[in-house]
């Protein structure tokens, strides 16, 4: 029996984090797997920081990314890329992740030479199709071009089920980030080698914002709120923000939190060390989608920078709260669970909606189902509860 090629198509870092273990995983059924990666760098330099971790060697590179490129002109360097590589060969399966632009580029590639398409992390909604923008139009068109989806949760594929999406193609899996994130967590790192020290006492909120959405007066809300709390607190509180490099950010960043004496802004970090500082921290707030499926397993409470997420699940778990990116909700749900030790505790108890560290084995079950080379489906994530990580 000749081998199913498989061929991996990715271009940011949270792609590399999310498909590294099914790429492993895969790679351990090399009897009737032969896997490939392409990478587009889309995020080049984050993205090689993955790959170097998880020591992924892709086999293609399509370098895409210029300076101030568009999404457009993402999008029509990557399927030029993309064609070339295809008519060289044609893989009997395509897999893409998420909802970056790459994952839409790479869907339509695919439809265009006929080759079966997997979507790993398929059915995330919000409805509304800016928000997040670009990622729910690239999600929703990935799905429309799919044949096999691999949704996380129950949730996720009732999405599916209700846009038309035959059931008999959907497969609950868990999300891919907690396989990764419960490998990283349970090492050891140093935060003290990044310049970061902090006393035992010492409350951290963690921030992070960079969504195209919050660009102009709501980032500058978000950011006035934080600068509020930061003076309000003081020295029992410290603030430590990695600041994206999108010039957007950079300038509010600048105008706003400079100079403020327990609010430390720092470089993008790479995978290890930002998952070492989720767990030291006290509160998150963010606009991230994935840090909203992480921070259930570490514990932590998070504050939601958006007006609407696509994972309510943890919204339902109560680990996850949207306040949007007004000033006053950030104030008070922040000082909420600053001050209050019930509501604190509530928040912070580690319910994971999201996964159980087994989503890439389920992956690989449900293509050998695809491809007839098993009889049965892989047993689906029932939305077990996990504990924190130490």
């Amino acid at each position: 029996m000749s081998r199913k090629k498989i061929m991996f198509v990715f271009g940011t870092r949270p792609e590399a984090i999310k498909l590294a273990p099914v790429i492993e995983e895969m790679k351990k059924r090399a009897d009737v797997f032969a896997c490939s990666i392409v990478t587009t760098g889309q995020h080049k330099e984050m993205l090689d920081q993955m790959l170097k971790y998880f020591k992924i060697k892709p086999d293609r590179d399509l370098g895409i990314m210029e300076k101030s490129q568009s999404q457009a002109g993402v999008v029509v360097r990557a399927l030029q890329g993309l064609e070339r590589i295809l008519r060289d060969g044609r893989p009997d399966m395509m897999v893409v992740q998420g909802d970056t632009t790459t994952t839409f580029a790479a869907a339509l590639s695919a439809y265009y030479h006929k080759v079966p398409l997997a979507h790993v992390e398929a059915g995330l909604r919000t409805w509304d199709k800016h928000r997040p923008y670009p990622e729910e139009m690239n999600r929703k068109l990935t799905s429309s071009l799919a044949d096999l989806h691999l949704a996380p949760t129950r949730l996720s594929a009732e999405n599916l089920k209700s846009e038309g999406v035959k059931e008999s193609s959907v497969y609950v899996t868990g999300n891919t980030v907690i396989d990764a994130l419960l490998e990283v967590a349970g090492g050891r790192f140093d935060l003290d080698s990044l310049g970061l020290k902090f006393s035992k006492s010492d409350r951290l909120l963690l921030l992070t914002t960079h969504r195209r959405e919050s660009f102009g007066p709501p980032m500058r809300s978000v950011l006035s709120a934080v600068r509020k709390i930061a003076d309000g607190y003081g020295k029992s509180l410290k603030v430590v923000f990695p600041v994206h490099r999108n010039p957007e950010v950079v300038e509010a960043v600048s105008e706003t939190l400079s100079g403020v004496p327990n609010v430390t802004l720092i470089e993008p970090l790479d995978y290890i060390p930002f998952v070492h500082l989720m767990k030291r921290s006290h509160i998150i707030l963010t606009d991230s989608g994935g840090i909203q499926e992480e921070a259930p397993s570490l514990g932590k409470p998070v504050l939601v920078l958006r007006e609407l997420t696509e994972r309510p699940e943890g919204v339902d778990a109560g680990t996850v709260r949207v306040v949007g990116m007004s000033e006053e909700n950030i104030l008070r749900e922040t000082k909420k669970l600053l001050e209050d030790k019930a509501e604190y505790e509530r928040m912070s108890r580690a319910v994971n909606p999201y996964g159980d560290g087994r989503a890439s084995k389920r992956i690989a079950g449900a293509m050998l189902h695809y491809f007839k080379l098993a009889d049965k489906r892989p047993e689906e994530f029932s939305g077990m509860k996990e504990k924190a990580v130490a």
